[in-house]
């Protein structure tokens, strides 16, 4: 509890809001760190509502969705291969999508890059040491959703 308190706390601190309903780079690096109860724990402090559990052959995901309904968030969790554990972040707003390149990119992230994802979505990588950030775009003819994935 405390932890998750002075990481919140650092956090806002550290970093720019884009929106109400929007995170961080700190905040979802954090949820990385988080333990999936601890992670539950924040997400109802912070009145997202539950929206859905899937548990696949070497994965948990929970997700969560924001009380405005603009936007989702998951926490990955692997089994056997601790280092794919991400945090994935689903919302509607282009202008929210240049903001977190923005600051992905005045952190210090470098383009590595450039690709699909199985779904045909277009991503771009960023890497910033051994720090890994993916952003994603929606489907051709789509508008959303926009995606940013920090895996651990």
């Amino acid at each position: 509890m405390r932890k998750t308190l002075g990481l919140l706390l650092f956090s806002v601190l550290l970093s720019i809001q884009v929106s109400a309903q929007t995170f961080t780079l700190e905040q979802l690096n954090g949820f990385n760190k988080l333990t999936m109860d601890e992670f539950k724990k924040e997400m109802k402090q912070l009145q997202f509502k539950f929206y859905d559990r899937t548990e696949g052959l070497s994965f948990l995901l929970t997700e969560y969705e924001a009380p405005d309904y603009t936007s989702k968030i998951g926490k990955f969790e692997y089994k056997e291969e601790k280092s794919e554990d991400r945090i994935e972040f689903e919302f509607k707003d282009k202008k929210e999508y240049d903001q977190y390149l923005k600051l992905i990119l005045a952190a210090g992230y470098k383009e590595t890059q450039k690709g699909k994802i199985i779904t045909k979505e277009p991503y771009t990588d960023y890497y910033r040491n051994k720090e890994h950030i993916r952003l994603i775009l929606p489907k051709a003819g789509e508008s959303i959703p926009y995606t940013i994935i920090v895996f651990k």
